[in-house]
């Protein structure tokens, strides 16, 4: 059977480079006239010559989002079920060796309702749960409460959690859960091989086509990103828009989505390899909005709050709003939990909300799509 994997085969990192560094200005003005876009304009629209074209590349990606989306943008939260963590991505503060002293919580099924109610009331209507990579703390079975007690207060409950077999998709699934996030962090062998040193996170194939298992399972929400700071962003972008592409027909029922997290705050032992400054970060969302123009782009609070609001016309659809890091960091626990990461964007929903307002876009708390998807429903499935 043909994989991503045979695809990724097919780009080493050596042609992308060489596809990208022979773009032309004119193959970015040809890639931005194109209808249609394939790896060649994606590559085009990587090179060094596309940010003289920004504004350009700008106008374009607010068209294609608007025509798709309109003006709307779609808020969600996330919950930190556990903070354990049995890897050793020598990036993340969850670590088993990060050096972190701060506590390490998994929220039982109480806590779950009590962060659940926090941000029930706040007017969320989405949430993604999030676990460290710990099979052995919060086990499939506990996953699947978790996402049980969420349905009760959320219509659309998506996890990102460790990588799994189909039959443990296909049973959330029947749970109600209808979206699985699973970050590649990189998809360059050996960059990934430096990184994960620990835990079932350092089997590169298995978490590469875990978000396909998920796809055929029934997920019909499919988020995927690498970490930007990893590896060479150009490349790591490449590959993620060929993944992204791959999914779209390996996985026809699922939505495909695309995140930009980007590397800031690492723990003390962690130093970047590659910083992405914030025009090739922009430039990045840019390309992959003209390259896809029917994926919903994701941002986290992992930005500013200046940088967000920017985005907010360039092609981002959905972002995250109010968020925690930490278990129980809503309304169980207090600051002394260990958080994954230091977020940038501290302001309450309420104020990202009226920051969407004030751009001429739309705050949505609301998922249509569930609408039309009576599988969906707690029992439906």
């Amino acid at each position: 059977m043909y994989t991503f994997a045979d695809e990724l085969d097919q780009w080493p990192a050596a042609r992308v480079l060489a596809l990208i560094e022979a773009a032309s200005p004119s193959d970015v003005d040809r890639a931005l006239r194109r209808r249609e876009r394939g790896p060649a304009d994606f590559a085009a629209l990587l090179s060094p010559h596309a940010p003289a074209r920004f504004e350009d590349l700008a106008r374009e990606a607010q068209r294609l989002t608007r025509k798709q989306f309109g003006r709307t943008i779609s808020l969600y939260a996330p919950i930190y079920v556990s903070n354990v963590c049995g890897a050793d991505c020598t990036y993340c503060g969850y670590a088993v060796r990060s050096g972190n002293r701060e506590k390490r919580v998994t929220l039982n099924p109480e806590q779950m309702r009590r962060e659940c109610g926090a941000l029930a009331a706040l007017g969320f209507q989405s949430v993604l749960l999030l676990t460290g990579e710990a099979r052995y703390a919060v086990p499939v079975d506990a996953i699947a409460e978790a996402v049980s007690v969420a349905r009760e207060f959320f219509p659309s409950v998506s996890i990102e959690v460790y990588s799994m077999d189909s039959a443990d998709y296909e049973r959330l699934c029947g749970l109600g859960l209808d979206g699985v996030t699973i970050y590649m962090e990189t998809y360059d062998r050996e960059v990934y091989g430096r990184v994960h040193l620990l835990g079932e996170k350092a089997n590169y194939d298995y978490r590469l086509d875990a978000i396909e298992r998920a796809g055929r399972a029934g997920a019909r929400k499919l988020n995927i990103a690498v970490l930007l700071g990893l590896g060479d962003w150009r490349v790591d972008a490449f590959h993620t828009a060929l993944h992204a592409r791959y999914l779209q027909r390996a996985c026809w029922q699922s939505s495909i989505a695309v995140s930009f997290p980007r590397l800031g705050h690492v723990p003390d032992r962690f130093h970047i390899p590659r910083l992405v400054s914030d025009a090739e970060f922009v430039q990045y969302l840019l390309a992959m909005r003209l390259y896809l123009p029917e994926a919903p782009l994701v941002l986290s609070t992992r930005e500013a709050p200046a940088l967000r609001d920017r985005l907010v016309a360039l092609g981002i659809t959905h972002m995250s709003a109010g968020s925690s890091t930490r278990p129980g960091g809503y309304a169980t626990h207090g600051e002394d939990v260990l958080q994954q990461f230091a977020l940038e964007d501290h302001r309450s929903p309420a104020e990202v909300e009226s920051a969407i307002r004030r751009a001429g876009y739309d705050p949505v708390w609301k998922d249509f799509d569930r609408a039309f998807d009576t599988a969906a429903a707690p029992g439906g499935r």
